[in-house]
């Protein structure tokens, strides 16, 4: 996984009017906190940002006030509800060799059965730990030729080397529903039965 490099700084204003002064300025507040330490409270570049977030548990290098460097993986991200901006980040400070916990994206590849069954993501992310420099991107699953009231548990998917479950291995993940049979439209049995006593 490669690092995002983000310049940041430290702020010493709070509160809404402080938070709106910093979006005018097309940048995000923040938080950096863990391994015990006081919480920092940053200031950073929104367009920078928005770029990093499009990658799922993207490891960023923050150069805070260009006198500190650390690593730091995204924990929760706040959007405007509507036009869908970024309102604020809180990012969980992390050590190369450290292993944190995350949740990957689950893709699924491949053609189900045929007769038009329907594929439900029971989890759109599987909860993992892994090394905080190595987190996989995502994990894809074949679902190739799976018939209806098939599933794939969370044992079933290969992870990669050092990434192991924080789920129960029975957990459903995906699961094959069957189609549902169409209704037909009122009124149409009733012809038919009229037709047939003509």
């Amino acid at each position: 996984m490669s690092e995002v490099k983000i310049s940041a700084e430290t702020r010493t204003e709070f509160g809404k009017g402080a938070a709106r002064r910093i979006r005018r300025a097309n940048k995000v507040p923040g938080v950096l906190y863990g391994h015990g330490s006081d919480p920092i409270h940053l200031t950073l570049p929104g367009h920078d940002l928005l770029l990093a977030l499009r990658t799922s548990n993207v490891l960023i290098s923050l150069d805070i006030d260009g006198k500190t460097n650390e690593l730091a993986i995204p924990k929760a991200v706040q959007r405007e509800a509507v036009r869908g901006y970024l309102e604020h980040v809180d990012l969980q400070l992390v050590k190369r060799g450290e292993k944190v916990t995350v949740e990957i994206p689950v893709h699924a590849e491949g053609e189900l059965a045929a007769g038009g069954n329907l594929l439900e993501h029971v989890l759109n992310a599987l909860p993992v730990e892994a090394e905080a420099t190595h987190i996989p991107e995502a994990v894809t699953v074949s679902v190739e030729g799976l018939e209806a009231g098939a599933s794939v548990l969370a044992k079933d998917i290969t992870l990669p080397s050092g990434v192991t479950l924080t789920v129960d291995g029975d957990t459903v993940v995906l699961q094959v529903l069957a189609a549902q049979a169409e209704e037909a439209p009122e009124g149409a049995e009733g012809e038919g039965e009229e037709a047939a006593e003509a």
